[in-house]
């Protein structure tokens, strides 16, 4: 059977390289070519696509920093973890709950980046600068509200730059990493207050485990059984989402 299999790879490996040595005469060939143009109005367009691919290659950074995505999928991670389930619920379902989630808690801003900046530029009204402008504006707003302070003070400082006079003088250059170190310790705080009921659930079986004289029995496989019930019976799902979309204020 393996030879019968085997025979059949070689064949099929031959008449692919048979049809592309017959093909070969008849692909069309691609040139790159570099030229002045003396006409700027002409280069222009070239430029704003090499830009807008560019922004494309960037959108999942801006995803992570600039929304409430980091706090959402660290907490669903947490949880993961502190129930001892690696593989479920599966990461593409978590990487998937947490951008659904972060479209929900973003609508508010999404809105405001489509009123202010993305109709009007469509519709002729701006220019490009000033859209740009106009949506990263409600991005800031939803940053400030979340994050701290001292972060923020931290960048300040460490960037060398004048303390600003008021919120709408920060730039995104120092308002992006504090937002992000922000949602970082909230992330672990909630993930704190995950780990403890499933850490108490873990010491009672060890606990009882080592008083029945059964070590060889890992507590893990006794445990899980009784986290993934307690999870059902407090409604996790729904208490986890609701405290979730919640903390974003």
């Amino acid at each position: 059977m393996s030879k019968r299999l085997a025979g059949l790879l070689l064949l099929l490996l031959m008449l692919l390289g048979a049809a592309h040595s017959a093909d070969a005469q008849q692909l069309p060939g691609v040139t790159l070519r570099l030229s002045q143009d003396a006409s700027p109005g002409e280069v222009v367009p070239t430029l704003q696509i090499v830009g807008l691919m560019t922004l494309m290659a960037l959108a999942p950074a801006l995803i992570l920093m600039m929304t409430s995505f980091t706090r959402i999928v660290i907490v669903l991670h947490f949880l993961r973890q502190a129930m001892g389930t690696n593989q479920v619920p599966p990461a593409q379902l978590v990487i998937g709950l947490a951008l659904i989630l972060t479209f929900f808690v973003m609508q508010p801003t999404l809105k405001a980046v489509n009123d202010t900046a993305l109709r009007p530029y469509m519709e002729k009204q701006i220019d490009q600068k000033t859209a740009l402008q106009n949506a990263a504006q409600p991005f800031k707003e939803f940053m400030l509200r979340q994050v701290r302070e001292k972060d923020l003070a931290l960048f300040v400082n460490l960037s060398k730059q004048s303390k600003p006079d008021n919120m709408a003088d920060i730039g995104l250059g120092v308002l992006v990493p504090a937002f992000v170190i922000s949602e970082l310790r909230i992330a672990f705080q909630i993930g704190f207050v995950l780990y403890l009921p499933f850490l108490i659930i873990d010491m009672v079986v060890s606990s009882v485990l080592l008083a029945m004289g059964m070590m060889m029995l890992p507590p893990v496989m006794i445990s899980l059984p009784f986290k993934v019930l307690l999870f059902v019976m407090a409604d996790g799902w729904y208490l986890l989402v609701e405290s979730l979309v919640k903390s974003f204020h």
